[in-house]
């Protein structure tokens, strides 16, 4: 069992937490074998996709969904080739949506960097994706991981699904707190879910500790998401937020619950402050303090915190392993994380 102070813990930004270098030390050789195997993957003798690949391996994240494969396949004590194999889908796939993501949003920069698409235009961006996608196929086929590849093409088709429902509701501009959890669980979730599930399939033959880890996962990745929509309303503890969401004209959760607590004449008027293509730095300030004055930001984090320890509850039904503690001090770091 955890001990229950691990799940008083998750309920707060300000407690002392490890850094995402000492939570990974149990799978930081496995990560680096990783990056090797991952880089082996990708090569090509067509010399402008060889050039766009030494690019995008400088953009460098910071691999959260291979640390929650290994550290799902860890939980049950056996981090093999079929982890690695499992690993490099999932990062293969990753880096293709998020190329894909960029042209779509007609995005500059990635990472720090100037995107792909500005460089290369969208027509080659569109095609490393594909490239990407499928790499991991082959990848998959080659290692005759059948099941891996059954459960990363559900989650694709989750994720493609959530992209288009969000395209439709944006537009809009009726997004509920229903379809809003409906959309970053087919987004975001979907996948972090995967990562956990198909890390268990490389180390255990137990199916209902696979589909465990599936639930785990899925509750990480909202947790997550809540997490990434808390930012844009943040204030400057953090460094200066980006407000990206807001000027994209983005509905998330904190602003969801605000004009649902708000009173009805002033939800009217932040409405039609979100439906503005292009705001003054005073318009998004209003509305960033109108999150804050009518508790958009408290539910969320409260939200996000009982995702978190709906995960960990769940790791409880696991055998006991030395790295269950591992895996909660990452979720922590997910829920904490500064950017």
């Amino acid at each position: 069992m955890i001990d229950t102070a691990v799940l008083e813990r998750i309920n707060s930004d300000t407690v002392s937490r490890k850094s995402l270098d000492e939570i990974t030390e149990p799978v930081k050789a496995h990560l680096e074998e990783f990056r090797g195997f991952f880089r082996e993957t990708i090569k090509t003798d067509v010399f402008l996709l060889d050039k766009i690949l030494r690019y995008l391996s400088k953009q460098k994240g910071k691999e959260v969904r291979p640390m929650l494969v290994f550290m799902s396949a860890n939980l049950f004590g056996n981090i093999n080739q079929k982890s690695h194999v499992a690993a490099t889908m999932i990062e293969l796939l990753h880096t293709a949506t998020l190329i894909h993501d960029d042209v779509v949003d007609e995005a500059n920069s990635r990472r720090g960097f100037v995107s792909i698409n500005k460089i290369w235009k969208n027509k080659a961006g569109v095609l490393l994706g594909d490239f990407l996608l499928a790499k991991g196929l082959q990848v998959a086929l080659h290692h005759k991981e059948y099941r891996m590849l059954e459960i990363q093409s559900k989650a694709v088709q989750k994720m493609s699904e959530g992209e288009l429902r969000q395209l439709k509701t944006a537009g809009l501009f009726n997004m509920t707190e229903e379809r809003y959890f409906q959309i970053i669980s087919e987004k975001t979730a979907s996948l972090i879910s995967t990562c956990c599930e198909v890390g268990a399939v490389s180390s255990t033959d137990n199916i209902e500790h696979q589909l465990i880890m599936r639930d785990v996962g899925m509750f990480v990745g909202i947790a997550f998401q809540i997490r990434d929509d808390l930012f844009d309303y943040g204030k400057y503890d953090i460094g200066k937020p980006k407000r990206n969401d807001i000027q994209e004209r983005k509905v998330t959760l904190p602003l969801i619950k605000a004009i649902e607590h708000a009173d009805k004449k002033e939800g009217v008027r932040i409405r039609a402050l979100m439906k503005k293509r292009k705001k003054s730095s005073k318009d998004v300030e209003r509305i960033v303090e109108f999150v804050h004055a009518n508790g958009g930001m408290e539910y969320a984090k409260k939200t996000m915190y009982q995702y978190a320890n709906q995960a960990i509850e769940k790791l409880e039904l696991l055998p006991p392993s030395p790295h269950t503690a591992d895996f909660v001090d990452l979720i922590h770091y997910i829920i904490t994380r500064k950017k």
